[in-house]
């Protein structure tokens, strides 16, 4: 059996196999537990969305225990032994830190529950991890970006939040990206907490220094970035972000302004639902990981402008990622990810 996931210029394959003679018969009828750290912020939002419309439209959960809070590691712990303790035959978390909840997915791997990781990966042994590439994605973003500059000029960097495994993942590729180019200066280096209005109110405090900047990387708040540039009547510089709807919409429509975006489809969270429930069902996959690669669309790229063009969708909250979908591993409606509805809802 074989599975993909893919974003629009890259795919990554996971090969099931059978464990011990045949898989187990799947019965259905699961509770599986979420348990996210971040709320109010887009990526997050869609992210249990659709691990929400795809647990309804499996046909396989009866229930859902979601905590969905703004919380840090020692927050998280205390979650995760919570739906331990409920009875949950899997969890589906997106960790606030690679290695710092370790200890209560261990715990609940002992207890027979079945843990899967999304977006950022974890190091407890037995917990799978299904992710977006994100070195690679901190990587294109950048290179793009001090290609753009012409190899030198002041950069911003608008980091996620401090701690959590995709910001340090990010922040290797971007170094890796950075190191290729010596005459690029990080004029000022944030936290956004992937928060929007932290993220805005911290550029335009940046801008209102009149300190130099040539181009802006921001690890997924990005129109809100725009917007700061428009509203403090400084010129646009350009700007990466992620596959956002509002974002991917002002590199269609905003004239005299070039930036590029970096796919980061936050429906990885219903491919980590699929994932749980076959593994549940007695399909072990070969490997614990699974990695999908991103692409960049630049707008001053027609390539990129053909994507870019053809993933706007006015239906989406300006801060989801378009990527709403992960073929072969979500099977959710556009309307049912909006709907945001799981089972028993």
């Amino acid at each position: 059996m074989k599975r993909f996931m893919s974003t629009t210029a890259a795919i990554a394959m996971l090969t099931t196999s059978l464990s011990g003679a045949a898989f187990a018969e799947g019965h259905g009828g699961y509770t599986l537990g979420i348990s996210n750290t971040v709320q109010g912020n887009g990526w997050r939002e869609e992210m249990v969305c659709a691990m929400k419309a795809q647990a309804l439209v499996s046909g396989k959960v009866d229930a859902l225990n979601i905590a969905h809070r703004n919380t840090d590691a020692a927050g998280q712990l205390e979650d995760i032994r919570n739906l331990i303790e409920a009875g949950v035959d899997a969890i589906v978390l997106n960790p606030a830190n690679s290695e710092a909840v370790n200890s209560a997915i261990e715990e609940a791997i002992a207890a027979g529950i079945v843990v899967v990781a999304v977006d950022q990966a974890v190091t407890a042994e037995g917990a799978y991890v299904l992710s977006n590439n994100q070195e690679e994605y901190a990587y294109l973003g950048a290179k793009w970006l001090f290609e753009e500059l012409g190899g030198s000029g002041d950069v911003v960097y608008m980091r996620g939040a401090a701690g959590a495994g995709a910001d340090n993942d990010r922040d290797t590729g971007f170094k890796r990206a950075l190191a290729e180019f010596p005459d690029i200066n990080v004029a000022h280096e944030v936290f956004t907490g992937w928060q929007q209005d932290q993220g805005k109110q911290q550029i335009l405090d940046y801008l209102a220094t009149g300190l130099p900047v040539d181009g802006v990387w921001t690890s997924g708040i990005d129109n809100v970035i725009v917007d700061a540039f428009v509203e403090s009547d400084v010129p646009l510089v350009p700007i990466v972000g992620a596959d956002n709807a509002g974002f991917v919409g002002q590199l269609a429509n905003m004239e005299g302004f070039t930036g590029a975006a970096v796919t980061n489809p936050g429906s990885i969270g219903g491919a980590g639902v699929t994932l749980a429930l076959q593994v549940l069902d007695g399909e072990i996959p070969d490997s614990n990981t699974v990695h999908v690669d991103p692409s960049i669309w630049a707008n001053n790229d027609p390539a990129g402008m053909e994507l870019i063009a053809g993933a706007q969708n006015p239906n989406l909250d300006p801060e989801w990622p378009v990527s709403v979908m992960i073929p072969g591993w979500t099977d959710y409606s556009m309307e049912e990810i909006i709907a945001c509805k799981g089972p028993g809802e």
